[in-house]
């Protein structure tokens, strides 16, 4: 405990109860602002007093400021350059032209030979691409699966989380009825827009609690998901409430357990039923760098702006001996009296009238500086670094490697989970149509869950990964498969996006056929004749 100074010594000897109050807020101080209390979460200092906080659960933090969130986030990504890139740049690094499918078949487990395994496989890729090259395999007939993956990457970054549901549909021509149906996160709200946080009934469905349209039970277990028919923001959804309606889907299905629906979204707080936009944490730094920039594009085109005002004291009628601003440019031109700059105009101006003009020195010298740091915080927080999302690789080799090396461990990780999400449930929803209809033969598939598993791994590969000494890169490889630190299939998947047993397949036949054409073109020299031949028959 710390010794009374003097000014506690002469309080106690005028006031002796003021003195022990003193003493005893002094005491309860001390142990306040101990370990995390004289810094983080210190209440005394200065520096901490304007800190403006309130912490809730997951709902109040997350969910309740979802709506603004993604529409700032939507506006951002419409108006903003560096938050259009960020997302951009995420998509075309993780998704690019979509995620291919390799099928991984455990046959050792199911007891295949190699040869079949890979026969299998095959079969395999071949009828996935009949259902995933065309666009009837969405449910709006518009994108193929490929372009499919971009659209819910895309919409799962910019809205935090994207839903889709995969309805059974006939059409005419086709070998498989999946369908694939994208539906935007605002989508998925609760009914009437009111949460339910107690037990109640809704339409019908008895339900434990309902928040931001997803439905839990007592344990908290997501059991179904709550669809508007019409977007909430839609101009014929503002007008009122007459034909707007909610549909219950169940999360998963009762009898088979087959997944109805697929939610796009990560998770950062324990209990969060709704994904959070990726642009989140730097809408406001964007919102203020978007509109400095857009201060000094205004200002370098007004400083680019050469106007002449000419004062007279007997204006004339008609034009001044330069150009005036067409009426078509002006931009307020119903206003007479308005005076505005043109490029290269000539303007009269009324006897006592004169322009003045302030001089802000723009664009300003430190604009790239600032901008750069800007970009720098906001990358830091997106885990993007400046040279990938600004595209600018002037830096030294080393430092440009490491940017690309440290954001392609983010993109890694960004496309296991969207496949996880969203690419693999509907690859095994495929797979159980074909072995269903017979186009696939897997014995064992719908009564062992093992072997299910065993037919439906799959890997898949994406975009490849940019390499800026190619050379350098592929020696790296071949040590590291040499080292069986990784494999060629790996190391494939990650310098051009392919599969290896698929190259080496195509390199034989390659090299066939170039062995047939160089016989063809420069074909073998006669070899000359023995000394046996030389001499005829020889002797009988």
């Amino acid at each position: 405990m710390a010794k009374p100074n003097i000014i506690d010594r002469a309080v106690a000897a005028v006031a002796p109860v003021h003195a022990a109050k003193r003493a005893a807020a002094r005491a309860a101080l001390s142990v306040i602002n101990s370990g995390y209390g004289n810094y983080g979460a210190n209440q005394t200092k200065k520096s901490m007093r304007g800190w403006m906080y309130h912490g809730g659960s997951a709902k109040e933090d997350i969910e309740d400021n979802l709506d603004v969130l993604r529409q700032r986030s939507r506006d951002a990504y419409m108006g903003i350059p560096t938050a259009a890139a960020a997302l951009k740049t995420m998509r075309t690094n993780v998704v690019a032209s979509g995620l291919i499918p390799s099928p991984q078949v455990d046959g050792e487990f199911l007891g295949l030979t190699q040869e079949q395994t890979e026969e299998l496989q095959n079969q395999i890729a071949r009828e996935f691409a009949l259902w995933a090259d065309t666009p009837t395999c969405d449910a709006e007939r518009i994108d193929n699966f490929w372009k499919l993956q971009q659209l819910a990457f895309l919409s799962y970054l910019m809205n935090g989380d994207a839903v889709a549901l995969l309805p059974v549909k006939t059409m005419a021509g086709r070998p498989y009825d999946l369908r694939v149906r994208l539906i935007e996160g605002d989508r998925i709200c609760s009914p009437n827009g009111f949460d339910r946080l107690a037990p109640c009934t809704v339409q019908g469905h008895d339900v434990y609690s309902i928040v931001q349209g997803v439905e839990t039970d007592r344990d908290g277990m997501v059991v179904a998901y709550w669809i508007c028919n019409r977007h909430p923001l839609a101009s014929n959804s503002t007008a009122g409430t007459e034909g707007i309606t909610w549909q219950r889907v169940e999360a998963y299905g009762a009898i088979t357990g087959r997944r109805n629906v697929l939610h796009i979204m990560n998770r950062e707080r324990i209990g969060q039923c709704r994904g959070v936009p990726i642009l989140a944490p730097v809408l406001e730094s964007l919102k203020q760098l978007g509109r400095y920039t857009d201060a000094e594009i205004t200002a370098a085109v007004i400083s680019a702006m050469f106007t002449v005002f000419i004062k007279s004291q007997s204006p004339a009628d008609g034009r001044p001996f330069g150009e005036m601003i067409p009426a078509s440019e002006l931009i307020d031109a119903q206003d007479q009296t308005s005076i505005e700059l043109g490029p290269g105009a000539i303007i009269d101006l009324n006897p006592g009238e004169e322009p003045v003009f302030a001089d802000p020195k723009h664009p300003t010298a430190g604009y790239d500086t600032f901008t750069n740091a800007m970009i720098k915080l906001i990358g830091a927080a997106l885990e993007i670094p400046p040279e990938v999302m600004l595209k600018q690789f002037t830096t030294s080799y080393s430092a440009a490697r490491g940017a690309l090396n440290e954001f392609w461990r983010v993109c890694s990780m960004q496309r296991d989970w969207f496949a996880d999400d969203f690419c693999q449930p509907i690859y095994e929803e495929w797979f159980a149509e074909a072995v269903a209809r017979g186009r696939i033969r897997a014995p064992g598939f719908f009564t062992d869950l093992a072997r299910r598993k065993a037919y439906t791994a799959c890997a898949w590969n994406g975009p490849a990964r940019t390499n800026l000494n190619p050379v350098q890169e592929v020696e790296a490889a071949i040590k590291r498969v040499d080292a069986c630190f990784s494999t060629a299939q790996e190391e494939t998947a990650q310098m051009t996006g392919g599969d290896y047993n698929r190259n080496v397949r195509q390199r034989t036949m390659e090299v066939k056929r170039k062995r047939e054409v160089d016989e063809i073109t420069n074909p073998p020299e006669p070899k000359p004749p023995t000394a046996g031949e030389e001499g005829g028959q020889g002797d009988a």
